[in-house]
């Protein structure tokens, strides 16, 4: 049976050495009948084999919706432009819609080996199960039914677009409200552990920190906008944290400490699977930080308003 053509969708804003790796590596793919294309701000050279559409200084997800546009394919696969497939990205996707009521399709975004000693620290931390539900999207797990696929690694079929778009307003998050939308219309997604792609991280801890503030600030204004998918505790235990530092010791100190010691036990007891002795202080900060700068910014999130672009 012929392979069914799979339009391989990569937003960007300027081309670089991510984005030529990524072109590279998918057109390395085990799965012949794709085509690529490619969504740049401005105009940038021809790449043979290579659709190239510049869309001005526009969101991800105006990108995105631009993209399925200009498609052909029956499946569109988006990917970062800062991340690249495995070999068997599509053939292990494929299979799954052989079942009708699966629309979408996830995997993980691994730390990619040629990442440097910072990014992979990065990589450590964003995998640690004390990261929550979110760990899941950095690391290797069981196949299962999900609600919440990350744009990083999402391949839906293209008909669910005549019904819904990816949010053109809010980036990060816009993965989160494309989800919600299959959900309301009965769609199922998987996630494969065999669905990779190599995705690479952010070197802590300025720009790690940079990019939880996002994640932090963008789920805390969901989790009330959009609850029904973002008010889950797991996602207010970093804000719970926050406050105890702040105002626990006011409470009973001697619980205060008891907790603290506690949590800086099981930080420091997870940062050990770096198996790495320069790694590990640099996790073990880097989860604690994290806790906080993702528990701060939620609550920025959660009592604002609204939120810019």
């Amino acid at each position: 049976m012929k392979e069914q053509l799979v339009s391989i969708i990569i937003p960007f804003k300027n081309f670089d050495e991510y984005v030529d790796e990524c072109v590279k590596e998918c057109k390395k793919l085990d799965y012949e009948n794709f085509e690529i294309i490619l969504l740049p701000d401005e105009p940038i050279k021809i790449i043979k084999g290579v659709k190239i559409i510049s869309t001005g200084p526009v969101s991800p997800g105006k990108k995105r919706n631009i993209g399925v546009k200009h498609s052909k394919g029956e499946y569109c696969a988006f990917i970062d432009s800062d991340a690249y497939p495995r070999k068997d990205w599509l053939i292990n996707t494929i299979k799954h819609f052989s079942d009708f009521n699966v629309v979408a399709v996830g995997g993980p975004g691994l730390t990619p080996d040629n990442d440097g000693f910072l990014e992979k620290a990065g990589g450590m931390v964003m995998s640690s199960f004390l990261m929550g539900g979110m760990c899941t999207r950095y690391k290797l797990h069981k196949a299962r039914k999900n609600d919440d696929i990350h744009s990083c690694n999402f391949i839906s079929r293209k008909s669910i677009f005549k019904k819904i778009k990816w949010n053109e307003k809010y980036w990060p998050g816009e993965d989160t409200l494309i989800c919600l939308d299959i959900k309301r219309l009965g769609g199922t997604m998987i996630e494969d552990p065999n669905v990779v792609v190599y995705h690479h991280r952010r070197a802590l801890f300025k720009k790690h920190l940079s990019q939880i503030s996002r994640f932090g600030l963008h789920r805390g204004f969901f989790a009330k906008k959009f609850p029904k998918t973002s008010f889950r505790l797991t996602y207010f235990i970093p804000s719970i944290l926050v406050l105890f530092l702040l105002f626990g010791w006011l409470v009973n100190i001697y619980l205060f400490l008891i907790g603290l010691s506690a949590y800086l036990f099981l930080t420091f007891f997870e940062s050990l699977s770096a198996k790495n002795l320069k790694m590990i202080p640099l996790v073990w900060l880097g989860i604690i930080l994290t806790h906080i700068t993702y528990g701060v910014f939620f609550l920025d999130g959660f009592l604002r308003g609204g939120l810019k672009r």
